[in-house]
């Protein structure tokens, strides 16, 4: 078959059309959304009949590949690390009922290059008890896709599929398989599958409970889980997913001289971790993401020999792995082509240049000045960025500015603002402004609409062109919905209708629009 140069994402992406995949159900965050993206733009998944949605958020994403999954299909749904916390409910559940042919693809995100957090997915999957592949190149995690799709259906159960920043952002070429056929509409074979009633749910979970042998010699028996043997028996070293080519970068000529558990499957393999264990002094585990291995293995191998890893901080416990740091934890002398040239200097992350949200804030900033016990709580967004404009004093998660406000305004603070932009409104905002309307919060609620997720690279936002009957609907009284054109000629006017809706005792919702600059420049290169 051919060979073709990709991206970790790209090569997930090619992997779910060539597996047979029916449809992708995603919502967008940095480092996966080019797998989502790339299905979009292939014109084989077109010619396929590949459905691929951006959804309102990534619950909604999973619960529509669980009913893709209901028919028979092959289904997969991707999402950032932080996403998965959104889709817990539907992702526990999917467990249980045993759902076939389904792949949840999440990118961690070592560092928060662009995240609030470093949360490692593989715990999630360990409490799910469900099977997960972390491939280490770019090959496999094309490869992985069939192989995952497969897994699913043999097993039963939904699989985790988890990928860092690294892998899923840089490029490889990789070898494309044959491509397959969709699957054909089916009913489930067990028709109570699906039905998580209490009776029924006690059955499904001790099915899964049930189930983990098989897990466990399916991840013993995978030829993506390797001991590779090495001559120098007084280290053994376990690598999980791309730690593996961080530990082969510091070795050129492709020989280690310590015993190698190489992981990229899960559960984990565990008659290769005592085989290592026997044979070796020390262990040094690395991986690209919090202490999920070494923290498993040293509860399972607590017999006297040295663990080492994240949580002694042989490796630092926080930041992104890389060869640098392998080499430093191995006692070699670090490599000059490992450090940052001088000539890259750091460049703090800013609002672009004529963006709408930079005359939001100045208008806000405005009214802000003359309310000194007043607070202004912020979301997840390129408007997160106002707060080096001294605009918002939190960012936590999506959604949580406007039930911050709420909560803050119930206890004294006057005016208790949020800042919102359409697209995470339309992730999780709403049933934040519903609860404004049922308690009569008297809260600000600002809707940045600058009619694109922007931050995640321009896709559809959820709730374009529909703010105002979302609000209406949700309960807010049409005359305290405003509508405002952030531009600097529009200063004081925008500024005299903020400060109206401060001193209004109740909810009250201000849509200041204007189209992103970069998706607008877009349009005009068209």
């Amino acid at each position: 078959m051919e060979k073709i140069l990709l991206l970790g994402d790209e090569a997930i992406a090619q992997g779910f059309i060539d597996a047979g995949g029916s449809a992708i159900n995603s919502y967008p965050g940095t480092p996966s959304t080019q797998i989502t993206e790339y299905v979009m733009k292939s014109k084989q998944a077109k010619e396929l009949g590949v459905r691929a949605n951006w959804c309102a958020n990534e619950k909604t994403a999973l619960e529509a590949s669980i009913g893709v999954a209901y028919a028979g299909k092959r289904a997969m749904t991707c999402m950032k690390h932080v996403g998965l916390n959104v889709c817990g409910d539907p992702f526990m559940n999917a467990a249980i009922i045993g759902t076939k042919g389904v792949l949840v693809v999440v990118a961690d995100d070592p560092s928060m290059f662009s995240s609030q957090d470093e949360q490692d997915s593989r715990f999630y999957g360990h409490w799910a008890m469900i099977p997960m592949l972390e491939p280490s190149n770019q090959q496999e995690a094309y490869d992985m896709v069939h192989f995952g799709f497969d897994l699913s259906e043999k097993l039963g159960t939904p699989v985790l599929y988890r990928i860092p920043t690294r892998l899923a952002h840089s490029r490889a070429g990789v070898v494309r398989k044959p491509v397959r056929k969709q699957n054909d509409l089916t009913e489930p074979a067990d028709a109570k599958s699906f039905v998580l009633l209490p009776a029924n749910a006690k059955r499904l979970y001790r099915d899964l409970i049930d189930k983990q042998p098989a897990f466990n010699k399916a991840s013993e028996e995978s030829g993506y889980n390797k001991y590779i043997d090495g001559e120098n028996k007084k280290l053994g070293i376990i690598t999980t997913g791309i730690a593996y080519n961080y530990l082969m970068e510091n070795y050129p000529n492709g020989k280690c001289p310590y015993p190698v558990v190489k992981i990229t499957q899960y559960p984990l393999p565990y008659n290769m971790i005592n085989k290592l264990y026997d044979e070796v002094d020390e262990i040094l585990v690395l991986e690209d993401g919090q202490p999920f291995v070494e923290e498993l293995i040293k509860g399972f191998l607590g017999k006297g020999k040295k663990v080492m890893g994240r949580l002694d901080e042989t490796i630092r416990r926080d930041g992104e792995l890389n060869a640098e740091k392998v080499a430093k934890a191995l006692g070699m002398k670090t490599e000059t082509s490992f450090a940052v040239p001088e000539v890259v200097t750091n460049r703090p992350p800013a609002l672009c240049q004529g963006c709408p949200h930079v005359d939001s804030y100045n208008a806000l900033n405005a009214v802000m000045a003359n309310h000194k016990g007043g607070k202004v709580f912020g979301d997840i967004g390129c408007y997160t960025l106002g707060f080096n404009m001294g605009a918002i004093q939190t960012t936590v998660c999506m959604g949580a500015s406007i039930t911050m406000a709420k909560g803050a305004s119930e206890v004294g603070i006057f005016p208790s603002v949020a800042v919102i932009g359409d697209g995470t409104f339309g992730h999780s905002g709403m049933t934040g402004l519903l609860d404004c309307v049922n308690e009569k919060a008297n809260v600000v609620i600002f809707i940045l609409d600058n009619d694109i997720t922007a931050m995640t690279g321009g896709q559809p936002s959820s709730a374009n062109n529909k703010i105002r009957q979302i609000c209406e609907g949700l309960g807010v009284a049409p005359e305290h919905i405003r509508d405002i054109v952030p531009l600097p000629k529009n200063h004081d006017e925008n500024v005299k209708i903020i400060e109206e809706e401060v001193n209004y005792d109740g909810v009250s919702v201000i849509i200041p629009h204007r189209t992103c600059l970069v998706e607008l420049k877009k349009h005009l290169k068209k």
